[in-house]
């Protein structure tokens, strides 16, 4: 299963932990009433708001960040088997890739659980700094806030004891929130790497037809081998896009217009550690959407070449191409 691929482990076992993914049990039912609140008093903050436009830009950040949250926490439960069917399938590939006794397939394989790995880590730390961004910002702050912006009707929030509690409750949920939040981020970063690895394999497979062009039979079976191969990983990756396409679009539009209204609040804010907190803010911005779309257009590039090698199968090997076709 899914424990001995280093690639997805870490990133299916926070999932699991927190009952998204494969099981069902009290702390998702703990977990996602008491986030869904907070973004209810998010959502009331912004409409009620009398604060500046210094408050209103950072607890935009805040509630888009929180409002995505939830929204792939829901899209995760109510897609659980779709979640799971693709990790499965992503398991078998890696499986049937690992008995190859081809060293290039290996490293391949070798590169992508020391990414995989690298990323989650690098994520969560990167998640650890903003979780304590949001606690800190308020003992920074020259007026009393909190970590999110959050108005309950009828409570002053600003007043003790209720100022208190209220700050140790949205602290106690931002680990919770981060992670649910980082892991299916690493984890589409993950299905996106294997497919990568996956195109790889076939343009090394592809390439490597030139060896045996002499053998008419064992050309045959290879090459309808790469198109079996070829017609697994477009139903792999189409299967990904089916899963996560329409949330990045609407969150890259959201952090896209939060990321510009940010650098306007660096110019705008009061003391260098509220500017500090702001810059960790921008920097998670960008490490989330450079994660998703760096490796989203290597995929994009490894799958072209892939038609590259057929063209060179077709203009060097002429006699190939009959075969090809057949």
């Amino acid at each position: 299963m899914f424990e001995d691929i280093p690639l997805i482990y870490m990133n299916v076992k926070i999932l699991k932990f927190w009952s998204f993914l494969y099981e069902k049990n009290w702390r998702r039912y703990v977990c996602l009433p008491a986030t869904t609140f907070l973004v209810f008093t998010q959502f009331m903050y912004m409409f009620k708001t009398k604060e500046g436009i210094d408050s209103i830009i950072r607890n935009s950040y805040m509630l888009v960040l929180w409002f995505n949250t939830i929204l792939r926490a829901y899209i995760m439960i109510y897609d659980n088997q779709k979640y799971q069917q693709v990790i499965h399938d992503l398991v078998e590939l890696f499986y049937n890739l690992k008995k190859s006794n081809d060293s290039y397939v290996k490293d391949l394989l070798l590169e992508v659980n020391r990414k995989g790995i690298l990323m989650a880590r690098g994520n969560l730390f990167l998640g650890l700094l903003t979780i304590i961004g949001f606690g800190v910002y308020p003992l920074l702050a020259v007026d009393r806030v909190l970590p999110f912006g959050s108005i309950i009707p009828g409570i002053d929030e600003y007043s003790s004891p209720f100022y208190e509690f209220w700050y140790i409750y949205q602290m106690c949920l931002t680990p919770i929130g981060c992670c649910m939040y980082i892991p299916y981020t690493s984890l589409i970063v993950s299905f996106i790497l294997f497919g990568v690895v996956m195109s790889k394999t076939l343009q090394h497979r592809l390439h490597s037809l030139k060896r045996i062009a002499n053998k008419s039979k064992l050309i045959h079976d290879e090459i309808v081998s790469c198109i079996k191969y070829q017609n697994r990983i477009i139903d792999f990756i189409e299967a990904v896009n089916g899963l996560c396409t329409i949330i990045f679009m609407l969150e890259f539009l959201a952090f896209g217009t939060l990321l510009c209204a940010l650098l306007f609040l660096l110019i705008i804010v009061d003391s260098s550690g509220q500017a500090i907190i702001v810059c960790a803010y921008i920097v998670m911005i960008l490490a989330q959407i450079l994660a998703i779309y760096w490796y989203a257009n290597e995929l994009r590039q490894e799958v072209k070449l892939i038609s590259v090698y057929c063209a060179y199968l077709r203009y060097s090997k002429p006699e190939l191409l009959f075969r090809i076709y057949l």
